[in-house]
């Protein structure tokens, strides 16, 4: 799975197919007084607000994580279509339907049997550029408060299939796309040789938000899940967000259309190389590239300790493993860079503030914000450049073994940003970096230096364990 910029999805030209998710009740479902209708997740509620608030504002903002795999061979559409209805009957997060409760988003789930897909044939695209302005512009055509929340695809030619979908983040992460590949491909080749699909068992989003919100209402401000955070403020100058410390040409308060860019750090055998090198110094590969990240950003920024938030996958092993949904948390890190520490020390810094948030993975980001920052209701738009890395492992998703061979793919797109966010993955062919900031002269500066001194950093450690002179 090679995550992407929309804007780098190629596609060869074909016939073009679209399906949208319809059922009855799905523009508003009753309310019943005597069940009232569950709250969505604190990460749901978050991102309609943003997006409620910068629609006031006159600000069109998107933000979507889509997907797309080929299928070799003359497509069976019958097949397909029943492979992508089993996807929505299967993922009760793709049959929600949402609706302001208050100052609440309450969701209400579609039953399985009341879904359908309206199948539209967009006609033959007989270009390539053509077939990759239409592709952008549909998988683009999510709305995160009125609907649609996911859109399904594809590319039909005589040899070859383009499938792709795309889902409002208000659904999901990153994660789920690799399941929804995984799904999407099996069931159709089940459904191709007249068998019903079988797949694992996945778990239901629901279930996850209502612990949440549990747990979130039992935590108080002086609840033990909260030290880790208070902790951090009290050593980040009150603050609970850390700022990115670099020149991005930006004004406080802004927002500004967003850049959205692709770079290849390390091919698999020097990442392979590398990881040998943290392992060896009592690391792993992800310890070692936040160690790496954070030298390099502390270094060039003037600071002696690297501090950031990052997102952290919630699902654990068992059937959520398998569920789609936005099963994410965030945790802050910190630890020291200095220039006077050689790599095994900055990397036992990161590994350790690794282990340290982990005992905090209960306390819900949203909430805490909550309880420890006065006078104000959620983070909504971040208040500052904030310092965000994230890393993924690709090949310890669903489906990894056949990513490679389905040409699997998963692009994450905003269309607005304050700051500069970094997401590391990993899959078979090496480690790749997707970087979406806003989209200013000194931003763009600033993030292709620090990639080039990145890879420069990672190669020297992969040879000889140690960073590069200065």
């Amino acid at each position: 799975m090679l995550q992407l910029p929309v804007e780098d999805m190629r596609t060869a030209p074909g016939h073009a197919l679209e399906w949208t998710v319809s059922a009855a009740g799905a523009a508003g479902l009753p309310d019943d007084p005597g069940r009232p209708a569950p709250l969505a997740s604190y990460n749901q509620q978050d991102h309609f607000s943003v997006a409620r608030n910068l629609r006031a504002a006159e600000v069109g903002y998107s933000s979507f994580i889509g997907g797309s795999f080929e299928i070799e061979g003359p497509l069976d559409r019958g097949a397909l279509e029943a492979a992508l209805l089993h996807l929505v009957r299967r993922h009760e997060v793709l049959r929600c339907v949402f609706r302001e409760a208050g100052d609440a988003l309450a969701v209400e789930v579609v039953p399985p049997q009341d879904v359908k897909l309206e199948c539209v044939d967009a006609g033959r695209i007989d270009s390539a550029d053509g077939a990759r302005a239409y592709v952008r512009r549909f998988l683009g055509g999510t709305d995160t408060l009125r609907g649609p929340w996911i859109v399904m695809g594809a590319m039909v030619r005589e040899e070859s299939t383009t499938v792709y979908l795309a889902c409002d983040h208000l659904l999901t992460d990153g994660v789920s796309t690799p399941v929804a590949c995984r799904d999407v491909a099996e069931a159709y080749a089940a459904y191709a040789a007249g068998r019903e699909p079988v797949l694992p068992e996945a778990g239901g989003f629901l279930d996850h938000a209502r612990a949440e919100r549990r747990r979130g209402a039992a935590t108080g401000p002086d609840h033990p899940l909260l030290d880790h955070w208070k902790g951090f403020a009290a050593r980040n100058d009150g603050r609970l967000f850390p700022t990115f410390p670099l020149d991005l040409g930006i004004e406080p308060g802004v927002l500004y259309r967003a850049a959205n860019e692709a770079d290849t750090l390390l091919p698999a055998d020097r990442l392979d190389a590398f990881e040998a090198r943290c392992r060896a110094l009592g690391g792993r590969a992800a310890s070692g590239v936040l160690a790496a990240f954070g030298a390099c950003v502390g270094r060039a920024g003037g600071t002696d300790v690297y501090r950031a938030v990052l997102p952290v996958n919630t699902r654990g092993r068992g059937p959520r493993e398998h569920g789609m949904g936005w099963f994410v948390n965030t945790l802050p890190v910190e630890f020291p860079v200095s220039p006077d520490l050689d790599f095994a020390a900055v990397l036992a810094g990161a590994h350790g503030a690794l282990d340290a948030m982990r005992p905090y993975l209960d306390a819900p980001f949203v909430r805490v914000f909550d309880l420890l920052t006065e006078g104000q209701e959620g983070p909504q738009v971040w208040p500052l450049a904030v310092s965000f890395f994230s890393y993924l492992d690709y090949r310890r998703t669903p489906g990894a073994d056949r990513q490679l061979a389905r040409q699997a793919r998963t692009y994450v797109s905003t269309s607005h940003s304050n700051g500069i966010f970094f997401w590391f993955h990993r899959n078979d062919t090496g480690l790749h970096l997707q970087s979406i900031f806003v989209d200013t002269p000194r931003a763009r500066a600033t993030k292709a230096a620090l990639v080039g001194t990145l890879v420069r950093t990672m190669e020297q450690v992969a040879r000889t364990g140690q960073f590069p002179t200065a």
